[in-house]
């Protein structure tokens, strides 16, 4: 787990935009693809939780929005974003 966290903060120091950004597109798209991940493993183990469905469909949207907003705004961000994270 901590190898995790350590690979997704290294994630963040790569992409934010200064020392206190915590908002940038950059940021929130890896923050919501590492909490997509966690979700997807827990409704393998839980397929009945439908808040926990609701909760992942409705971040797989937000982050969907956010990399429209890259590719429309910034295409060279959008490309490197992607092939960082494989999405």
């Amino acid at each position: 787990m901590s190898s995790l966290k350590t690979e997704r903060e290294d994630l963040i120091e790569e992409f934010r935009l200064s020392n206190k950004d915590t908002g940038s597109p950059e940021v929130q798209i890896i923050r919501m693809t590492e909490r997509i991940e966690q979700l997807t493993e827990h409704m393998k183990s839980q397929p009945k939780d439908y808040a926990a469905r609701r909760g992942l469909i409705d971040l797989v949207e937000k982050r969907k929005k956010n990399l429209k907003y890259l590719r429309n705004n910034a295409p060279e961000r959008y490309e490197k974003i992607v092939k960082e994270l494989d999405l």
